[in-house]
């Protein structure tokens, strides 16, 4: 194993299961999917410590923690079509890809943007987008999931429209200097039921 390695399989010990991530699927891609690529070189020794890092443009790259449970509460499998909103590094995007889904990742700055297009090049289940994460991806849609990584204040009502009835999204929901909450939507019969998880702290989600 070389370093890196050694501080992955130390982060999925010591942050995800003590806190009580238990999928085996996302302990494996939390294990695989290297963190370090995807925050700015100078930031490289810190990939894998228990918080999210700076990748520039007022942007962040989440803490690994957040990334396994957001991960873990959609449960993806092969083959499912998932949404993701805010792509920022392409971390998430990629822990995603590793379950051999097909991966749609709008991210609105589009320096960004760019930037994980490189990145993620290697991945082909990956498309991103720049655009407005509000409107998602109606030509793509229904998703089996959607996963938002930026806090919009209210649940974005195109996002629910584009979800498949018998698919999930997860998304921080709040004012930046309010409590936000991370919530789970879920829709059954095509009715929507909502649950809140846990609070946190996400950057805003823009139009």
């Amino acid at each position: 194993m070389d370093n890196y390695e050694i501080l992955r399989d130390k982060m999925v010990n010591t942050q995800l299961i003590t806190r009580g991530i238990s999928s085996f699927p996302v302990l494996d891609a939390m294990r695989n999917v290297p963190r370090h690529k995807y925050v700015p070189e100078s930031l490289q020794d810190y990939a894998y410590d228990d918080c999210p890092l700076p990748i520039g443009l007022d942007q962040t790259i989440s803490q690994p923690y957040i990334v396994a449970f957001m991960t873990e509460q959609i449960n993806p499998a092969p083959g499912m079509k998932i949404l993701e909103i805010g792509t920022g590094s392409g971390y998430q995007t990629a822990v995603l890809a590793y379950f051999n889904c097909d991966v749609f990742s709008i991210e609105y700055v589009e320096e960004l943007a760019i930037e994980a297009t490189k990145a993620l090049a290697p991945l082909a289940n990956v498309t991103v987008k720049h655009g407005n994460g509000y409107e998602g991806l109606p030509e793509e849609a229904p998703f089996d999931a959607i996963i938002v990584t930026a806090a919009p204040d209210i649940i974005p009502k195109k996002l629910v429209e584009q979800l498949k009835n018998g698919g999930k999204m997860i998304v921080p929901v709040g004012d930046i200097h309010s409590t936000q909450w991370l919530k789970l939507i879920t829709k059954t019969d095509y009715k929507i039921a909502i649950k809140e998880l846990l609070p946190v702290r996400f950057v805003p989600m823009v139009e």
